[in-house]
Parts: structure tokens; C-alpha cells; sequence
């Protein structure tokens, strides 16, 4: 008995301190209702069974020509106590699986979420110029990015930049960021005393601009980083029992860097349909770091949720509400997200866009979604048109001599009219192009240099095809107006497209492209005129939207 206990304190201590470089390497979650938790606990015990069985080997009866050692074992009834417990994580993963699947609980997944109806025309009103949506793609973002970390010599030979390029609002502006890492291990000892400088932000708006901002103090803790200062590794230790999610790099409204982390939480059974319950606010400068619940988030933060994981809730919302049958053989009223997503800015928050397409249907959209990236709230759009891709190829026809690729578009109101909105890149990823299609009519394709050209030739297509009527160019009743005299009227021409500016009496400067709207050759100095319009970049300068001649000066 002696030797038995003393074989079974041998083995634990062996498998405990191989268990402890196994979590140090691999930093799984101790939690239940993690998969991986089950695994390493299977593997642990089957490990002691191992060393057991090792250090219980003692010679005994075997056939001629074998061994004897692997025929007799001491202490057989701790052997067969540990082979049976090895069963006991494999059967939790297995039923956990099987009673967690969409099978048995197709109701309790789609109701995970609710997805109101809303007015596509309240929330996205009409502007002149598209600020709030991120046109370019990570892609672009990253080449942007490299090209300008290659301009700083001191910097580009010692580090990288992370290719995850996250979506944020900062100071109520799309912005992508993303943190610089160490190239390699020898980079990161050499520079791991002073540390990571800084990170870049590109402005996927205004599509020419890339920063590179240098920190006050440097970042410490980073995925490139090694032992201690590995960033999931100084996570783990704080909580090892958490479930991480998504690991996203954003800065707050001052420019000082953080990880928002989310934490998982399964909403069906042991392992169905994780959904983020917990939020981490990281300091990758000094290792600090908060918890808050999801409704604590402060609004600061962008990314809780990430694209992928709202599409995967609206297609269980979507394909499982009439049972789990249903979402396989008969598919009545089955709808799924499309395949990928864009970015748009709505108030302090980033929201995630996509189409949304019956399952039966492969070239058209019965609507879309928008889900905010911090809350997870839904919103549906009833847009009946052309789903994503088919837009895309159309804005590639346009120009298909040139070559360009289409970024994934968003969605943005011109007139009245839902429409696709994305910019077309050449093969080196610069834009050169921008582009707007109709949603419903997604033969209606227009194209510039700049968004205020491909729009104000967007509107003389949709005029041309009797989608607006000529004179109007808006539906949107929030549209500003203004009641001016005209005090100077000038026609200027850039890059082949000739635009009049009307100076009025109230000391702002009115523009509109002969090409969108010729009526406005009509206009002399001292009419009086009634203009709906929209704010430009640049202040008191105010693109037309609607004008007439004031009702007292046409019964003259």
C-alpha cells in the first residue's frame, strides 16, 4: 500500500508540474463551460494514468519472445479508477455538444436576438459629403499603413504593423488603428526595455491619409511580446477563469491606447451559442485593466462585438424561428446575412452593415442590418435590390478597362434612394475611384474621381431614368433651407466638370454641377432664391440640394 501511494504522489506531482507548463503555454480557460477546459482535463488525467502506469511496471508472466515488463502492473485499481475518469471530460464534451446544438434548441437560438423594423430614410438621412462611413477596407488600410512606417527609418527596421486594422470612432470620425508589434523574439529583446512607440491611424474616409503616432509612453504588453509580457498570457494570469472572445486594439478621445477584450458566455445549455456577457478594458501601457458588465461599456469603446459574431446571431435569428427542420429541408422564411460586412458611424457609435438574402436567393437582397459594435442592438431596413456583390461587379463594369477591384460598399441616401456607396482600387491598392449604385436598380452606376463628382453624376443618372424627378434632388424634409439674394454668380471648371457658385446675401457660398442640375445656368445676380442644401468640409462653402426662384419674383 505504501509503494502504491507513494507511485500516486510521484505521478501527480510529474502530471501537475506538466500541467502547469501546458496552461503556461496554451492558457486555456478554467471554466466549465469552456471546451478546451474539458480537453486539457482529459489530457491531464490520461497524462497521471501514463506516469502511473510507468512507474507500476514490474516483471511477470508474458509469451515467449516478449517482454515481460508490459504484462504485469502494480496498483491495478488506481490504474482502472484513472482510465475511468479519462471518460468523464470526453462524455461532457460530447453530450455538452449534442444537447448545446441548434437540433434541440432551434427556438431558445433564435431568440437570442430581437431585430426591429426601421426607416432607412430617418436614421441615414442625406448629407453632401459621406463622413461617416469607413469606404476603405483593411486591405488598402494596411498598405496605407506600411507605406507610411517605411518613411520612419527608426521605427520600420525594428517593428511591424499589426495587419488587424480595427474600425473606431474617434472624436466622432471613422477611424482605422491599428498598434505596431515587434518584428521577431530577438526584436523584442532588444527592445523590450523601451518598449512598443506607438501605432497608426488611417483615415478610411478621406482616403489619402496614414499617421503615425508616437506615445508618451510605450506600449508593453503586446501579441508579439514573449513570457510575462505576452499580452493573452498577462490576461490570462489576471483572469484565468474568463472566456476570451475578440482582442481589439482601439485608442479613447485623448489617443491613449487599450485592448477591449470580451469575455464569453454560453446563452443555450453548456457550450450553445457564446455570446459576450463581459467587457475587459486593457492597458497594454502599464498592465492595468477594469471588467465592467455589457451595459457599463463605457461609450468610448467601439469594438465589443465583432462582425462576424453579429451575422452569426442574425442567421440563427433568421434560419431557425420556424424550427431546426425547417432551416434545412423546407427553408420558408429562411434569411442570411451576406457574406461579409462594411463599417458606419452612427452618433458615438460604430455599427457593422450588411445585406440580408433569403437563403433560396443568390443575386438580390431583402433588406439589410445594422448592429452596434459596442451594444449589439439590431436594426432591419425592408430594401428590396441587388445584394452587395452584384453591386460590386456592376461599379467593375463601369470601369472594367481599367481593371480596378470594388471595396465592400455601404449603404448611404441620395435623394431619397437607397445606395451603394464604395470606392474601386487599382492593383496596388491606391483608390481611384469613387462609386455609387442604386439598390434597386443596380444598372444605374455612377463614378468620379472624387465623392462629390460620383454623386452629382449618380443624381443625373437617377433623373435620367425617371427614379427622381428633375428640380428635386432630395426627399429629405430635415434638409436645411435658406431664403437668399444673390450677390455674385461664377462658373468655374476643374478637371473637365463645370460647377456654378452663387454667393447669396447671407455671406455663404452655394455650389452645384451644371452636369447634375443645367437649370442652374438659369440664375442671375439679384434673383431670390430659396435653397434646401447640405454642409460641406469646409466651413460657410454649402452644396445645393433644391432650389427655385422665390414665388413673389416668378408672378412678376
Amino acid at each position: 500500500m505504501k509503494k502504491t501511494s507513494v507511485r500516486i504522489l510521484v505521478a501527480l506531482l510529474v502530471t501537475l508540474a506538466l500541467g502547469g507548463i501546458y496552461f503556461y503555454i496554451t492558457l486555456p480557460a478554467i471554466n466549465i463551460f469552456y471546451q478546451g477546459f474539458w480537453v486539457s482535463l482529459a489530457l491531464g488525467i490520461a497524462c497521471f494514468t501514463a506516469i502511473y502506469s510507468l512507474l507500476s511496471i514490474k516483471q511477470g508472466f508474458a509469451p515467449k519472445g516478449v517482454s515481460k515488463k508490459f504484462f504485469n502492473f502494480e496498483g491495478k485499481t488506481v490504474l482502472k479508477v484513472s482510465l475511468s475518469l479519462v471518460a468523464v471530460p470526453v462524455l461532457v464534451l460530447i453530450i455538452g455538444n449534442i444537447a448545446s446544438s441548434t437540433f434541440f434548441n432551434a427556438e431558445r437560438y433564435s431568440n437570442i436576438i430581437e431585430v426591429p423594423e426601421a426607416v432607412f430614410e430617418e436614421d441615414m438621412p442625406e448629407t453632401a459629403v459621406v463622413s461617416n462611413i469607413a469606404l476603405m477596407d483593411s486591405e488598402t488600410a494596411q498598405k496605407m499603413g506600411d507605406r507610411t512606417l517605411g518613411a520612419l527609418s527608426d521605427v520600420v527596421s525594428q517593428y511591424e504593423i499589426n495587419p488587424t486594422y480595427r474600425q473606431i470612432n474617434y472624436k466622432r470620425t471613422p477611424q482605422k488603428v491599428s498598434n505596431l508589434e515587434y518584428a521577431d523574439f530577438f526584436k523584442w529583446l532588444s527592445n523590450r526595455k523601451s518598449g512598443i512607440p506607438g501605432y497608426v491611424m488611417v483615415d478610411p474616409v478621406n482616403v489619402t491619409e496614414a499617421n503615425y503616432i508616437k506615445l508618451d509612453k510605450p506600449i508593453k504588453y503586446a501579441d508579439s511580446a514573449f513570457f510575462g509580457e505576452d499580452l493573452h498570457r498577462k490576461l490570462r494570469m489576471s483572469y484565468p477563469t474568463k472566456i476570451f472572445g475578440s482582442y481589439s486594439f482601439e485608442v479613447d478621445d485623448n489617443g491613449n491606447p487599450y485592448y477591449i477584450v470580451s469575455c464569453m458566455k454560453p446563452t443555450v445549455f453548456l457550450f450553445g451559442a457564446m455570446d459576450v456577457n463581459e467587457v475587459i478594458i486593457f492597458n497594454p501601457v502599464d498592465g492595468s485593466s477594469e471588467i465592467y458588465a455589457l451595459k457599463d461599456v463605457p461609450s468610448w469603446v467601439d469594438n465589443v462585438f465583432t462582425g462576424n459574431l453579429a451575422a452569426q446571431k442574425y442567421d440563427w435569428y433568421g434560419t431557425l424561428k420556424n424550427g431546426f427542420w425547417n432551416s434545412i429541408i423546407g427553408n420558408k422564411d429562411c434569411k442570411v446575412t451576406t457574406d461579409d460586412f462594411g463599417y458606419i458611424v452612427i452618433g458615438d457609435d460604430v455599427w457593422f452593415f450588411t445585406g440580408v438574402t433569403s437563403v433560396t436567393s443568390d443575386e438580390s437582397n431583402i433588406g439589410f442590418i445594422i448592429s452596434n459594435a459596442r451594444t449589439g442592438e439590431y436594426k432591419f431596413y425592408p430594401v428590396i435590390g441587388a445584394e452587395e456583390y452584384s453591386a460590386m461587379r456592376a461599379a467593375e463594369g463601369e470601369v472594367q478597362e481599367k481593371g480596378y477591384v470594388a471595396s465592400f460598399p455601404s449603404l448611404i441616401n441620395v435623394s431619397g434612394q437607397a445606395t451603394y456607396i464604395m470606392v474601386l482600387k487599382d492593383s496596388g491598392g491606391l483608390v481611384k475611384l469613387y462609386a455609387l449604385v442604386n439598390v434597386e436598380k443596380y444598372s444605374v452606376v455612377a463614378t468620379g474621381t472624387t465623392q462629390t463628382e460620383a454623386k452629382q453624376e449618380y443624381i443625373k443618372l437617377l433623373k435620367q431614368n425617371g427614379i427622381i424627378t428633375d428640380g428635386s434632388s432630395s426627399n429629405d424634409d430635415t434638409v436645411p433651407s435658406a431664403d437668399i439674394t444673390v450677390k455674385n454668380v461664377r462658373i468655374v471648371t476643374m478637371g473637365g466638370e463645370s460647377a456654378v457658385y452663387i454667393t447669396g446675401s447671407d455671406g455663404c457660398l452655394y455650389k452645384q454641377s451644371v452636369a447634375a442640375d443645367e437649370s442652374v445656368l438659369l440664375i442671375e445676380e439679384g434673383n431670390e432664391l430659396t435653397v434646401s442644401y447640405y454642409e460641406t468640409d469646409v466651413e460657410k462653402i454649402r452644396q445645393i440640394a433644391q432650389w427655385s426662384f422665390k414665388k413673389a419674383e416668378a408672378t412678376e
